[in-house]
């Protein structure tokens, strides 16, 4: 049996237990979302669904998302999310005008407010979808991302399951090779698309490469600034992989 062979395998198993008829997953055109669809489509054929929901993204997104749906025959919907994106920012904005840090250089801490509505939005429309279908929502996150907690708490870390959970990057390009996911989408810089230009590596500060050597091998396998920064961003993360915590009674 094939390792997607497996994971779809896995997913028929948890849909069954949860009494659900399928997936909805959000299409982004990358590498990661690809994969679940594709895994999605097997284990669930007749009801798998797609959802492109563009927010201010690039139109490379769409297209290759377009262009996976087609390769695997998942039907798709498209939500798109500029204009409830704008009503919302502006009136956080204007809520807390006077509350937050007084404008300077820009850095990552500032652009992020703005850019964690994004997927958050998505996570509300993917779950409408899903309700409305009785369908279970799959995650896209590997376990490189999961790792570190790179990705949007409430957002696109909000999901019913994580079917490539379990795989490092390389092993996620693996199975899109062997599932036939178009080479130009495996090949793509990975970004979660936060922001013009946003990429993963250059917001985490070191390669998807050096950070499967830090978790094969140990720190020692990376340099030692590198190997801080990987055990700054786990530490820093650990709320994002556990339930919220219960105060005393």
């Amino acid at each position: 049996m094939t390792r997607a062979e497996r994971i779809a395998g896995w997913l028929q198993a948890q849909c069954a237990s949860a009494g659900a008829r399928g997936f909805v997953v959000g299409l982004s055109g990358g590498v990661d979302s690809s994969v679940v669809a594709c895994l999605c489509q097997m284990a669930a054929p007749q009801h798998a669904l797609g959802v492109i929901l563009p927010c201010y993204s690039h139109s490379d997104d769409e297209a290759h998302a377009r262009q996976v749906a087609a390769a695997i025959g998942i039907p798709v919907v498209r939500v798109d999310l500029d204009s409830t994106f704008d009503a919302l920012s502006t009136a956080l904005v204007e809520a807390t005008k006077g509350l937050t840090a007084q404008p300077g250089p820009i850095d990552i801490k500032q652009q992020l407010p703005d850019a964690n509505i994004k997927p958050r939005l998505r996570m509300a429309a993917l779950y409408y979808i899903a309700n409305s279908l009785n369908y279970l929502v799959a995650g896209t996150g590997n376990l490189s991302e999961i790792t570190l907690g790179y990705y949007t708490k409430y957002g696109d870390g909000g999901v019913d399951l994580l079917p490539i959970g379990g795989l490092l990057k390389s092993e996620v390009r693996a199975l899109a090779r062997e599932l036939r996911v178009p080479q130009t989408i495996i090949d793509r810089p990975p970004t979660a698309g936060l922001w013009v230009g946003q990429t993963d590596e250059a917001e985490m500060g070191f390669t998807y490469d050096a950070l499967e050597r830090y978790l094969r091998d140990g720190p020692g396998a990376v340099g030692a600034e590198t190997a801080a920064r990987i055990d700054r961003l786990r530490g820093a993360s650990g709320h994002k992989r556990a339930l919220p915590p219960v105060g005393p009674v």
